[in-house]
């Protein structure tokens, strides 16, 4: 609905410059600022923007409809990422109706994880294809019919293949968010609004267990089932929300909307936008595109450490959230729905690592400035790793707090307090990691971010059930210990980054060399 109104209005533009210049087609300001060029021996008008000021351009949309369009992304990230962890409260009833071990039931998770990953491989090249907007209504529509199916699953196996469905269409926000921010935004702006995304978007699998948390304590929830039921309430919500108001921001799509209304308003069958005339079609362009993660992953070297990175503190997530149990319930004897309730923690770590936007704005503004006096209007993509250089060793400290505090002799607001220290310092991560791509990669931004989406959900996807075990066998304070000590090794990765990432650059075949337009 939102797409249809945009192109109506798109329309009614044109037509109304049409009628001020009495049909002179030679004066309209696309026209002007557009170009001929010849495709197979045929001569084309290549559609562009009026100029840098035309409204219809995302970039220069109003600031309230910028970050609303980015709040609803938010919210679509938010959602996929509770539906992930929103089975971890009702492990036990859905494994004794379905008669299999608790840990064979986390599969749930697992599998909607790895979901995740195989999903981005189709997600993110899909809207360098056909759009953002209609990427994110077809996933979550698909992710709708796929949750349903879950909660109405006969045996476990068909649990775990529409578990596994449901992932796969959920994976569009994991690779494509970066995308509409960069959209909308500049890189200076993108400082504030992709931080915004993140600290809403990573809300998502903190409050995935506190939304069914009590399922299973509750009188009135008879079943396990009703954790399906509550993310598909949640999911069928913010489709509606999409439909009536995500806008699409993908430029070269938006620029086949104004060549097609030209070509209706006036007859004239030459004009195009570039990628119309350019003789490949949507399936070889898909067929390109599926294949481009791979070819950076292979010989990109940032892409390659940027997804150990973040992999193993992935892995270091999903394996910490799956202690929960062993660290609250069975250490302070709190009910189930307490434990879970209690990762409302994490969710408020994420938000208080907001506290460094101002400072990370004003080192972004800075290197803006410094690169404008030597004569460019750029900066580098290394000014993103401030986030981690000031955050990531929040992990580290918070896991080794929490190993050696979760004692039934020591209050419960110790390993509380860390597990807000270690959402704090997990966001930073995320934030430097993904920031520092999309600037580094620009146009092959998605096609990077989905290779990195499909590790490291696959990885975490398995530790999910390896967790539980691992608790088992070598108890809490061990686990978290080792956990701890991972993280500690990873800790000064962005500070490596931030010396020598611009030297990699220059080196890499496909990330940017030339600085980054502020």
């Amino acid at each position: 609905m939102a797409t249809l109104l945009q192109r109506r209005r798109l329309k009614q533009t044109l037509q109304q410059q049409l009628d001020s210049t009495n049909g002179d087609l030679k004066a309209l300001p696309c026209v002007l600022a557009s170009e001929t060029q010849t495709y197979n021996g045929r001569e084309y008008t290549i559609v562009q923007w009026d100029g840098p000021d035309d409204p219809q351009n995302p970039r220069n949309w109003p600031s309230s409809r910028k970050w609303f369009a980015t709040f609803l992304v938010a919210l679509l990230a938010g959602l996929v990422g509770a539906c992930a962890p929103i089975d971890s409260p009702i492990f036990p009833q859905a494994a004794k109706q379905f008669g299999v071990s608790e840990v064979s039931e986390s599969l749930s998770v697992g599998i909607f994880l790895i979901g995740f990953g195989f999903g981005a491989l189709i997600a993110g090249p899909v809207s360098e294809v056909l759009g953002r907007s209609v990427t994110y209504l077809s996933n979550v529509f698909s992710m709708c019919i796929w949750i349903m199916a879950a909660a109405l699953a006969p045996n476990f196996g068909a649990q775990m293949v529409f578990r596994f469905l449901a992932g796969l269409s959920g994976a569009s926000p994991l690779v494509c968010a970066g995308g509409t921010i960069s959209d909308m935004f500049t890189p200076l702006e993108k400082t504030y609004t992709f931080a915004f995304f993140s600290l809403g978007g990573f809300a998502g699998p903190a409050l995935g267990p506190v939304m069914s948390a009590w399922v299973p304590d509750s009188p009135y929830l008879h079943t396990w089932r009703w954790s399906e039921w509550i993310a598909l309430l949640f999911s069928g919500v913010v489709f509606f929300l999409l439909l009536a108001f995500q806008p699409e921001t993908f430029e070269p799509v938006l620029l086949e909307w104004k060549a097609e209304s030209l070509r209706k308003l006036t007859g004239n069958d030459s004009y195009r936008a570039l990628h119309e005339v350019e003789g490949v079609s949507i399936g070889q362009r898909l067929q390109v595109a599926l294949g481009r993660p791979f070819v950076l992953a292979w010989h990109e070297p940032i892409i390659q450490v940027a997804t150990l990175y973040l992999t193993v503190n992935y892995i270091i997530l999903f394996t910490f959230f799956d202690g929960y149990t062993t660290i609250f319930q069975d250490t302070y004897d709190l009910s189930t729905g307490m434990t879970y309730t209690l990762f409302v923690g994490i969710a408020v770590g994420f938000i208080t690592a907001g506290i460094y936007m101002p400072l990370v704005y004003s080192k972004t503004c800075k290197a803006a400035r410094a690169a404008e006096a030597e004569g460019r209007k750029s900066f580098d993509p290394e000014v993103r790793l401030w986030f981690g250089m000031l955050g990531a060793p929040a992990v580290p400290i918070s896991l080794f707090w929490m190993a050696w505090t979760a004692y039934p002799s020591i209050s419960i607001w110790s390993p509380l307090i860390a597990s807000v220290l270690f959402g704090h310092g997990f966001i930073t991560i995320f934030i430097t990691v993904y920031m520092y791509l999309i600037d580094s990669y620009q146009a092959y931004a998605a096609s990077g971010l989905t290779f990195i989406t499909l590790v490291r959900y696959v990885a975490s996807g398995g530790m999910v059930v390896v967790g539980i075990p691992f608790y088992n066998n070598m108890g809490t304070h061990w686990t978290i210990t080792i956990l701890a000590c991972i993280s500690l090794l990873l800790t000064p990765m962005p500070y490596v980054f931030y010396k020598f990432g611009h030297r990699i650059r220059m080196r890499s075949p496909y990330a940017s060399n030339k600085k980054i337009l502020a």
